[in-house]
């Protein structure tokens, strides 16, 4: 028997949960100075319980080629990175119209 989805009680295969979650977050995408004046690019809005914000940020470091960390909710990633990271959410499946870029 296939696996069922506690949210919407579909099977696992045709569950559309995380699909839904995608497209009605609310990111906020800033950049934030650090010590020494160096430039951090912060991701916050995301859920830690509804999506693998380690996995983002794991990503993220991989298609920036940039150092950062995924703690608490929010993503830190090294260097002003902020257009990019807008473009790379779009293309993780994230609503266009719920990124904020500060």
């Amino acid at each position: 028997m296939a696996e069922v989805c506690t949210k919407c009680g579909l099977p696992k295969d045709l569950c559309v949960c995380e699909e839904l979650e995608k497209e009605e977050t609310r990111i906020v995408v800033r950049l934030e100075m650090r010590r020494f004046r160096k430039p951090t690019t912060m991701v916050e809005g995301l859920n830690p319980k509804r999506t693998d914000i380690v996995r983002i940020a794991k990503d993220l470091k991989s298609k920036l080629a940039c150092g950062g960390t995924a703690k608490e909710g929010y993503i830190l990633l090294q260097g002003d990175h902020r257009d990019q990271v807008r473009d790379s959410l779009v293309n993780m499946g994230f609503g266009e119209g719920t990124i904020e870029v500060q």
